[in-house]
């Protein structure tokens, strides 16, 4: 697999997530979850929701890349770095680019052309935004 630093500056809208400025139209009434198909707690989270009853919108991050905008949006609202949300303990993160120091815009990038690296399952619920850390974790929303 290879892993892109570079990119062009595009804004792909979708209905799945964003409004027309490119930000995540969230609702209280319904849970957004961000995840990765590949991985074990996404799928377990999903699954945890829709057993729980929860009305959700479930977001495949490779079939609906994030913008920077939305990328900015999730790290703010989580109250972290947008460094943070990369998992920098990921293998390919580690062979690729060791220990950075970037700049956001540079993060950025990264996130957008490896979504593989973000730090998932991401759920949202109106103003509150979590880093699913166990399938329970949804109940908090």
């Amino acid at each position: 697999m290879q892993l892109v630093i570079g990119m062009a500056s595009t804004c792909l809208e979708t209905i799945l997530c964003t409004n027309i400025m490119g930000e995540i139209a969230t609702s209280n009434r319904e849970v957004i979850l961000f995840y990765n198909p590949n991985s074990n707690i996404a799928k377990k989270t999903l699954a945890y929701a829709k057993a729980e009853g929860f009305p959700i919108r479930d977001v495949d991050i490779f079939k609906t890349p994030f913008t920077g905008t939305q990328l900015e949006e999730i790290a703010s609202s989580l109250q972290i770095p947008i460094s943070e949300l990369a998992n920098q303990d990921h293998p390919d993160f580690k062979a690729h680019f060791g220990h950075p120091v970037l700049l956001d815009d540079d993060w950025i990038k990264i996130l957008r052309k490896n979504p593989q690296l973000i730090k998932e399952p991401i759920a949202m619920r109106g103003s509150k935004t979590i880093l699913v850390k166990t399938p329970s974790d949804i109940i908090k929303l």
